[in-house]
């Protein structure tokens, strides 16, 4: 069986856990710790579990939001960590004591009943890869910091059970937001962050029947409103706009079993 969930997503901070289970056996991964230790320690309590459960950290970039306390729940859990040699280097290179493996795109990584597929995407950082993870029968592909889809990453996305995305702005709140122009044109352009209508247009690429949950993540607090995610989402994949689910940066979102 494979699970997961957001633990929040957002500018404050991300963080995914992804779950595989296999003849009583499970493995977790964490993708991300954008948060302090303090306050990762108690989003995994609130969702019954604790840092020395995580088999494996994966970072997909350097940014502040994502990175967070990678280092320290390293060093204190003793969990091997996997990120790309941008990524690496971007961040100091640290050798994290040894429990650090550098991801390729296109290598496949084992952590237990997982298999984790790293792949390149268009984003304003060192080397940043997202992720298609599976346990051999069900597929989830993680898609939350990139400019624009390239046919590489849709490529990656096909046949997928579950998906979590980035819905990160509105374009016309982007617009007329307080944000210096410098900042609109980084968020909005071809290595910042996805809109609404360019979610939207990769949620419609990938669907499918088999398709059983999409996610929206990584929204902004200034510059987009759930209600108006879940519209695009409904418009997109069909159904009702009150079913579609977001992750939020307070709570994530729950469990979903694919």
């Amino acid at each position: 069986m494979l699970r997961f969930r957001s633990l929040g997503s957002g500018s404050t901070g991300n963080a995914t856990l992804v779950e595989a289970t296999s003849a009583g056996r499970s493995s977790r991964l964490l993708i991300d710790c954008g948060f302090g230790l303090k306050q990762l320690d108690s989003r995994l309590a609130r969702v019954g579990l604790a840092a020395g459960d995580i088999d494996a950290i994966f970072i997909t970039h350097e940014h502040g939001d994502h990175i967070g306390c990678a280092r320290s729940l390293s060093r204190r859990e003793r969990i091997p960590v996997w990120m790309s040699e941008g990524t690496w280097l971007a961040t100091g290179g640290h050798d994290f004591e040894g429990r650090l493996t550098l991801a390729r795109d296109g290598v496949d990584i084992e952590v237990g009943e997982l298999c984790i597929q790293p792949f390149t995407v268009p984003h304003d950082a060192r080397e940043p890869l997202q992720l298609r993870c599976t346990d051999g029968a069900r597929h989830l592909g993680v898609l939350t910091d990139l400019g624009h889809a390239t046919p590489h990453v849709l490529a990656r996305l096909m046949g997928l059970d579950a998906l979590l995305l980035e819905f990160n702005h509105d374009s016309e709140l982007l617009a007329g937001s307080s944000y210096p122009p410098f900042l609109k044109q980084r968020v909005g352009g071809n290595y910042g962050h996805l809109s609404n209508e360019a979610a939207a247009a990769i949620a419609r690429a990938v669907l499918h029947d088999g398709l059983r949950h999409v996610v929206a993540a990584h929204l902004s607090e200034q510059n987009n409103r759930p209600e108006i995610v879940r519209r695009m989402m409904a418009d997109a994949l069909g159904g009702a706009a009150d079913e579609m689910l977001t992750a939020t940066a307070a709570d994530g979102s729950p469990w979903l079993d694919l």
